[in-house]
């Protein structure tokens, strides 16, 4: 019998981060991003739950440096998430976020900045639509103000350096 971690604390970070260029797909921790895919259901119901396992281990990767990897198993809750969903574009406006951050490691400035700026409109696009109530959905508590404030402070910019990555955790949560 095999058991699933039930949480993200339990899954372990990526033996390494994979760069597309500086090393093949094959070089890529599939294995350990597995484990990840492997707790998102093939649907959720209403919402993402803002404590799933999968969602809160994407997003440690993408604030530990694996940015391949934070877009690999962000993209699997996205594609379980509900259609036309708040959710699901907060989660298209983190993985384009992690894309950006990959493309400076990369030394692609101005690739991040077009992502950077596809993220800022999804924001945008979310803070249009109304949450129906407060509940526990990824959508409701996490900060997209914050968010959308430093993207456009980052889009701003002449140039991005790999300084210039962000991480979510650097906005904060509610």
């Amino acid at each position: 019998m095999s058991t699933q971690p039930s949480s993200s604390a339990e899954l372990p970070l990526p033996q390494w981060a994979y760069v597309p260029g500086e090393m093949t797909e094959d070089d890529a921790d599939h294995d350990t991003l597995w484990k990840a895919k492997q707790l998102v259901p093939s649907r959720f119901r209403d919402y993402v739950p803002a404590r799933h396992p999968a969602l809160r281990y994407g997003m440690t990767l993408n604030d530990r440096g694996y940015f391949w990897e934070a877009q690999e198993v962000l993209e699997a809750v996205w594609a379980a998430a509900p259609q036309g969903g708040r959710e699901r574009i907060l989660l298209r406006a983190c993985i384009l976020v992690a894309s950006g951050n990959l493309r400076l490691r990369m030394q692609k400035p101005h690739a991040c900045a077009r992502l950077f700026g596809e993220a800022l409109a999804e924001l945008n696009t979310l803070s249009a639509r109304k949450a129906a109530a407060v509940g526990d959905g990824f959508a409701d508590g996490f900060p997209t103000a914050e968010l959308a404030t430093l993207l456009k402070a980052k889009t701003a910019k002449t140039e991005l350096s790999k300084a210039d990555w962000v991480a979510f955790s650097a906005i904060g949560r509610t």
